[in-house]
């Protein structure tokens, strides 16, 4: 009930907001925390760069609300991982090289929706099935494979993105023969990781770079039949705002390769586990990299 609200507010807002005017650059992201870091550096980026304004429209549901918001041109920019705009929006099945998914989704992005996908900033956000240290250690298990053994006495946890998307449940439930002693529960992001530490759930679907991992004693299940494509986050960006002001592609592609799987860890943890201001965390990253 409450993810439809989210989603119906979303929405709502979208629509109440016109387009950004030419000189303003808009920013969205997804809504959950490294979504929020990614649009906050992008954001801090173009401002020390160009000092042209920037405007943060920040947890916009999920993937399809902000694909659409950048379509109806109500935001100019957002962070998006190639694994999903090979799958969930360009419906096309997982599969392929780190270079071969990001060159074809570059190519079908520019084609299909006059979107450009800029270099990609250093990670790579994979899904991450994970189940509660504990469990791993006193049954012996690393790999999705021996974790399909004990999942009929298991109870799960999914975001709804990942029950409906192509590279979601159902593909994985196949690919590994996974049942559950119940329904998934269908879950907001935020609240996964403590709903599998305190044994609301027994195995859910996360993302690799969360700060929590460690910090929650969790476990993440290796792929070992290698399902999941490659999640390189990249930001998305409209071509006609690239046009318009060139150095906002500039500013973006200094921010290729800066960020590294580690990197985002402790951005998260910093927001998430430390519960500090994104945006001071942002500043201080910045400025540490050497990018200001």
């Amino acid at each position: 009930m409450l993810r439809n609200f989210s989603i119906l507010l979303s929405a709502a807002l979208l629509v109440s907001c016109g387009p950004p005017r030419e000189d303003r650059i808009v920013i969205g992201s997804k809504n959950f925390t490294e979504q929020l870091i990614l649009g906050e550096i992008i954001a801090q980026q173009i401002e020390a760069k160009t000092h042209l304004p920037v405007e943060r429209r920040f947890y916009l549901a999920g993937t399809y609300i902000c694909q659409q918001a950048i379509l109806a041109g109500r935001i100019d920019i957002y962070p998006e991982y190639t694994g999903t705009a090979l799958t969930a929006v360009l419906k096309e099945k997982p599969g392929g090289t780190r270079e071969q998914v990001f060159q074809q989704v570059k190519t079908e992005y520019a084609q299909r929706f006059q979107l450009s996908v800029g270099q990609p900033f250093g990670f790579d956000d994979t899904f991450a099935i994970e189940i509660r240290g504990e469990d791993a250690r006193r049954l012996g298990i690393k790999t999705l494979s021996q974790a399909a053994t004990y999942t009929p006495q298991w109870r799960a946890g999914f975001g709804y993105e990942f029950m409906e998307r192509p590279d979601g449940f159902k593909g994985l439930a196949a690919i590994y023969g996974l049942r559950f002693a119940e329904s998934p529960r269908i879950m907001d992001l935020g609240l996964l990781n403590r709903a599998l530490k305190d044994k609301q759930v027994d195995l859910i679907a996360g993302n690799r770079t969360d700060g929590l991992i460690p910090a929650l004693d969790l476990f993440v299940l290796e792929d070992d039949r290698h399902y999941f494509p490659p999640y390189e986050a990249v930001p998305i960006i409209r071509q006609i705002t690239i046009a318009r002001h060139p150095e906002v592609q500039q500013a973006l592609d200094t921010l290729a390769g800066t960020i590294s799987d580690d990197d985002m860890r402790r951005l998260n943890y910093a927001v998430d586990g430390e519960h500090r201001d994104a945006k001071g965390v942002v500043r201080e990253f910045l400025r540490q990299k050497g990018l200001w």
